[in-house]
């Protein structure tokens, strides 16, 4: 056998060997994706009883039950509006009319979550929410402003007496 002949065998098993690698690490990872849908998404049929996914919108006013720590309220994109449960302690800054995502998967009609995450303002939006809020034409532009900056270009501040 030459050099070269061993070398291109040496090379094929390498390629060989990554090759299985990535293989297994796609395998891995299949398992433990969790897709992101809004409730027009889920209203729609895209998706599967039992598949693990991500639900995000607003808590619909009016909708919050708490027995315990069993808890349902609504979700909705302003187009759609889909009813959770969740059993456990909400985070502190979960509220109605605030914007939450939650994980888990459809049971009997039922978004039956098993995690509830409460975003901390309305500067951040998953942008599958935004996209829909702004479709449904619930979308206010804005924000937090900066204060207005002198001739200097630094902010406006009050003097100290």
């Amino acid at each position: 056998m030459t050099r070269k002949r061993r070398r291109l065998y040496f090379v094929m098993l390498g390629l060989l060997g990554l090759g299985g690698g990535v293989a297994l690490a796609l395998t891995a990872f299949q398992d433990n994706i969790v897709f992101f849908r809004s409730p027009t998404e889920v209203a729609a049929g895209k998706v599967a009883a039992n598949q693990r996914v991500r639900i995000g919108g607003l808590v619909e006013n009016g909708s919050l039950v708490k027995n315990g720590e069993n808890i349902s309220f609504s979700v909705t994109d302003m187009s759609n509006t889909l009813k959770v449960q969740y059993t456990g302690l909400l985070p502190d800054l979960f509220r109605e009319g605030q914007g939450i995502i939650a994980e888990g998967q459809m049971k009997g009609g039922v978004f039956v979550a098993s995690e509830v995450l409460a975003k901390h303002d309305e500067n951040y939006m998953p942008k599958e929410v935004a996209d829909a809020l702004k479709k449904s034409g619930h979308w206010q532009e804005g924000g937090v402003q900066a204060p207005p900056r002198q001739e200097g270009g630094a902010p406006s501040a009050t003097p100290a007496k």
